[in-house]
């Protein structure tokens, strides 16, 4: 367990990977269970479900930042549930 004393694991580092594997994996299935024609939303570009995920991925990382630049760091669940609000409008309009 040596190896990995550069970061600091702790319980929320590996929630955060553990809910990003969930994630592709729940992607995966649902792309060969249910394959979804693209579509093209508000952004005005042709986008699939991995598309639409990767989006929203980008977009939390952007609201953390933006957050953690403006505000308290105390606060960031506030971040987190602006970045799920986020991520619902861009599945259901993008």
């Amino acid at each position: 367990m040596e190896q990995f004393d550069w970061m600091a694991w702790t319980w929320q580092t590996a929630a955060f990977f553990v809910s990003i594997a969930c994630l592709l994996a729940i992607m995966t299935v649902l792309a060969f269970r249910r394959p979804e024609p693209e579509r093209i939303g508000v952004l005005g570009i042709v986008t699939t479900r991995g598309d639409r995920l990767f989006l929203t991925l980008l977009l939390a990382a952007f609201l953390h930042l933006a957050w953690l630049g403006f505000f308290e760091p105390d606060l960031l669940f506030v971040a987190s549930g602006l970045s799920i609000l986020a991520g619902a409008a861009v599945f259901r309009w993008t």
